[in-house]
């Protein structure tokens, strides 16, 4: 039975009817990428049953293997956004260049950046895995998009979302007027606005961070962790709780729904290599939803959204979550970066203890 809640195409008519410029073709484009998403649900939902688990036997442009999944997603996105005259051009986690529209269809005066797969590495053990997009407009009209085009700032997004494929697929977007979450009813196929303009909380006691690169952290990073752990009787007077998924759509689900801070920072691992998640299809598009739900995102200095970008893969270092969290974590980058601090809990005596 059809309920009284709003479904995404009715969501969206109602955005468009607050700009009378507008075309439709962005709503278009946002229903183009919603069904990619419930097909590449379908897919991580049969698992093993059609034979998509596993290894393809094939590295992406990072150098990084590709699941047999990721493959399968990387060509449901394209194959469901080539054909409707929205897009100049496509630029994939997957694909080494971006992808140009085929001559047999209409090309249209927006473009498309996507990771078709995030979290990959878990649908193998049936942990949440997400799919993130980012929606620019083609600065040069629907002229053949060329890479220059997407090294666009992430405050240029016009939209942006991830779906999620855990017991239930959600699909979250903005447009600029907050950040919403839908849930599909799969006996429908159709979207329903369940969450409408989430907010996350100014403070919180959780954080995300991997644990296991503590050796290669920054020194501005290693206090704030230290800090957290050290509970009630340290220095932030409380006890917070840990939690990571190696899925940063998970992460950033968990984040909107009850708070949080996640951290994949710069580390000294690779030390050419600014940060390990990508810029325009995983940062700036997750920063996006982050700042409409009230929360902040940052490279650990800077604005992630201010930052604009010199290459189609880049890399940064990533903080985003509760405001009050993010903005301390900032303030460690800014005032204790120099040198790891030896004073016990990293105690008031901060950086420069005393000489003798």
């Amino acid at each position: 039975m059809l309920t009284d809640r709003t479904t995404l195409t009715q969501f969206l008519i109602e955005e468009r009817r607050r700009h009378p410029e507008a075309s439709g073709e962005l709503n278009a484009l946002v229903l183009d990428v919603a069904l990619a998403c419930k097909a590449i649900s379908r897919a991580v939902a049969r698992g093993a049953l059609d034979g998509v688990l596993g290894s393809a036997g094939t590295s992406n442009v990072q150098g990084e293997a590709q699941k047999t999944i990721d493959v399968v997603a990387n060509d449901l996105f394209l194959r469901s956004n080539e054909w409707g005259g929205h897009l100049a051009g496509m630029l994939s986690e997957e694909m080494a260049s971006p992808y140009g529209i085929p001559r047999a269809y209409p090309r249209g005066h927006y473009l498309l950046a996507f990771d078709p797969l995030d979290g990959s590495s878990n649908s193998d053990v049936n942990v949440a895995v997400g799919s993130i997009f980012s929606i620019l407009r083609a600065p040069n009209g629907n002229a053949e998009a060329v890479a220059g085009d997407f090294l666009q700032a992430g405050h240029r997004q016009v939209c942006a979302g991830y779906a999620i494929y855990g017991p239930s697929t959600m699909l979250v977007v903005t447009v600029g007027t907050g950040a919403h979450a839908f849930t599909l009813d799969p006996a429908l196929g159709e979207f329903f606005l369940t969450h409408h303009k989430l907010r996350i909380p100014d403070a919180t006691s959780e954080f995300a961070i991997n644990a296991s690169n503590n050796r290669f952290w920054e020194p501005a990073v290693k206090r704030y962790v230290e800090e957290c752990l050290a509970g009630a009787a340290g220095p932030r007077g409380k006890d917070f709780n840990m939690r990571w998924i190696a899925s940063l759509v998970a992460e950033t689900h968990r984040i909107l729904m009850r708070g949080g801070v996640f951290l994949y920072p710069r580390d000294n691992r690779e030390p050419a290599t600014p940060g390990r998640l990508r810029l325009l299809y995983e940062t700036n598009p997750i920063a996006f939803i982050v700042e409409q739900a009230g929360g902040r995102a940052t490279t650990g200095n800077a604005r992630v959204l201010d930052t604009v970008p010199e290459q189609l893969h880049q890399r940064t270092g990533f903080v985003f979550g509760s405001r009050e969290e993010v903005d301390r974590i900032e303030q460690y980058h800014r005032d204790h970066n120099l040198r790891e601090c030896d004073a016990p809990l990293f105690g008031t005596r901060g950086l420069f203890r005393a000489a003798t």
